[in-house]
């Protein structure tokens, strides 16, 4: 038998986000479910450059889906070495029989399914008339939030976008605008305030350790979407925001130690514990729990980024690699 071998500018040509969402959404019901095995990210820290790797393996006992796999976040690497923040590789496993099927690029698989995560709890969290969207950084997890979004809500009508490195997000601007402009109005601004106040969705995706998004900031019925905290001691949100707010999680393992809510789980204060997270995503999607229950609820999604989604992405670019013969195989077995 040959092993798969798909590099990431392959798979990124294999993945719409239309079946990435229905995918990723899948894979939610599973795990709201208990049909999944899902260890908890593993991960090493490499404080010297300011970044780490985690491992991430996954088994979708139903859809009889496994994989693995190794991911880096090094927020310097654009402007000190010209590479993406993250990277990743992916294997894809035979269940039956432990053997790899594929190994692909894992970079555009973690933005899609990223991005998919977003659109979906924006289905299930955020009001179903909204139309300005404010995105709270501009880089390649903004990209698949904004796809994911328009994917979603068919009717936006203006999109705010705020970044800390302004070529990052006049480089942003020029992408969306040349790809959606037929769909939205795009908006530079200077202040996340600006970006924030007055919008139905709010997107964050930096790598802060420090709130951006305040509590005066936040109108009733709005919706966020924090994405850029994934390790221990990031933040993007004022603890007060939280504490007002529906919150939601992927996971409660990775999330209490690594997400929007690990910060503020920790503060002497107790602004939040435990019983202030509603519950998980899965189990909204699944129908165990009840999403957005007035207009005037704020609500928040907080995303680590599960390992199922990648295996259950991952899976879509094998199949139709296979059916378009895409990639190239090696024996290493």
């Amino acid at each position: 038998m040959e092993t798969l071998l798909l590099r990431d500018d392959q798979v990124k040509k294999l993945l719409s986000m239309s079946q990435v969402i229905e995918a990723v959404e899948l894979a939610f019901d599973q795990k709201g479910k208990g049909r999944v095995q899902m260890p908890a990210k593993i991960y090493l820290y490499f404080n010297k450059y300011n970044g780490d790797l985690r491992t991430m393996p996954s088994y979708l006992e139903e859809m009889d889906v496994s994989a693995v796999k190794i991911v880096n976040v090094h927020p310097d690497n654009p402007y000190k070495h010209k590479l993406p923040t993250v990277m990743a590789v992916i294997t894809l496993i035979d269940p039956s029989t432990g053997f790899p099927l594929a190994i692909m690029g894992g970079t555009t698989v973690t933005d899609m399914r990223t991005g998919a995560a977003g659109g979906i709890a924006a289905k299930f969290l955020a009001r179903k008339d909204s139309k300005i969207v404010g995105l709270v950084g501009a880089g390649a997890q903004a990209r698949t939030q904004l796809m994911a979004l328009l994917e979603v809500y068919k009717k936006l009508e203006e999109v705010r976008v705020w970044s800390r490195h302004s070529e990052t997000r006049n480089i942003f601007l020029a992408e969306a605008e040349r790809e959606y402009d037929h769909l939205c109005k795009f908006v530079p601004e200077e202040s996340v305030r600006k970006t924030v106040e007055g919008a139905d969705i709010v997107v964050t995706t930096t790598p802060s350790r420090e709130p951006l998004v305040m509590n005066d900031m936040i109108r009733p019925g709005m919706h966020i979407n924090c994405i850029g905290a994934d390790a221990i001691g990031k933040e993007e949100l004022d603890p007060f925001v939280l504490h007002r707010a529906k919150i939601v999680i992927d996971d409660w393992e990775q999330a209490s130690h690594c997400g929007e809510i690990n910060v503020p789980l920790l503060l002497r204060e107790k602004i939040i514990t435990k019983d202030d997270v509603f519950g998980e995503i899965g189990e909204i999607v699944a129908g165990l729990k009840p999403g957005r229950a007035s207009k005037d609820e704020v609500t928040v999604f907080t995303s680590t980024g599960l390992a199922v989604q990648d295996a259950a992405t991952a899976r879509i670019a094998y199949d139709k690699a296979l059916q378009e013969r895409i990639g190239s195989f090696i024996r290493i077995v």
